[in-house]
């Protein structure tokens, strides 16, 4: 059964765009000439706490990226979530954006302080990057697993993050996903078919079993090979009185950003 899609207002303005220009995709399309193509320019510079900005001008749209980002599906992700404030924020002068401002975590404390506008930018780089129809087809049928979302993540050319937070909301197979940072769990969430209780962790440290505290207290960071990890369902998840541990298979895979010392915890039974 096809999953329905639900688009936000930043989804359906990406997947307008695209229809409007004649496009399903991006996938193979520089994103330097579809902005030329929406009458902005790019330019490449350094930037000191930023990693994308837009100034709108009464001639002129300049849209500026950090020249400093290295990881091209970043690059990807920041240009389009600039093209998300060329399309529907026009009424600010200036827009900067950093890792604060474009986290996939919008609890409603960091909507208060980010704006809306924020939110709905990164609903409408994820769309026009990942469209959603073909994303569906790309992980219909297939098993859950960390080598899925990289296949994802190389497809599209977006990160892991990104790929993961798409795939609460299209996948097949229910997960749940957690980010902590500096050892504190920030916030969580779950697609609507995830069949358990999750114990709210926001503000504590993470469980002392995770792999997430793996890495914060030692540092480690699994290969590839076996950065699916075994987990108790008690971890992260709450475990009745009349069900045991031994009766469930749970992962945990997590997605480390060492640099900004944060952990995306995807968490999911078999």
């Amino acid at each position: 059964m096809k999953k329905l899609i639900k688009y936000t207002k930043g989804s359906a303005c990406a997947r307008n765009l695209l229809l409007e220009n004649g496009f399903d995709d991006l996938i193979d399309f520089p994103l330097d000439l579809f902005v030329s193509g929406l009458g902005a320019t790019i330019l490449y510079k350094p930037m000191i706490n930023s990693d994308g900005r837009i100034i709108f001008g009464k001639k002129n749209t300049i849209i500026e990226i950090n020249d400093g980002i290295s990881f091209e599906a970043k690059k990807r992700f920041t240009i389009a979530h600039e093209i998300g404030h060329l399309i529907m924020h026009k009424g600010v002068d200036i827009h900067n954006d950093n890792e604060a401002t474009m986290s996939w975590f919008n609890n409603k404390e960091k909507q208060a302080k980010n704006g809306r506008v924020e939110y709905e930018a990164n609903q409408f780089a994820s769309e026009l990057l990942m469209p959603s129809a073909i994303f569906y087809e790309k992980q219909k049928g297939i098993k859950f697993s960390p080598q899925l979302l990289r296949d994802l993540s190389i497809f599209f050319k977006t990160s892991l993050t990104s790929v993961a937070f798409k795939y609460i909301e299209l996948g097949d197979h229910p997960i749940c996903l957690f980010h902590s940072y500096n050892k504190t769990v920030k916030y969580w969430m779950r697609n609507i078919d995830f069949p358990h209780f999750i114990i709210d962790k926001t503000k504590l440290v993470p469980p002392e079993d995770s792999v997430a505290m793996e890495f914060f207290e030692k540092g480690k960071i699994y290969t590839k090979e076996k950065s699916k990890q075994p987990i108790w369902k008690s971890t992260w998840l709450e475990l009745k009185n009349w069900e045991n541990d031994n009766d469930f298979n749970f992962y945990e895979f997590c997605i480390i950003t060492p640099m900004y010392n944060t952990v995306i915890s995807v968490v999911w039974e078999e």
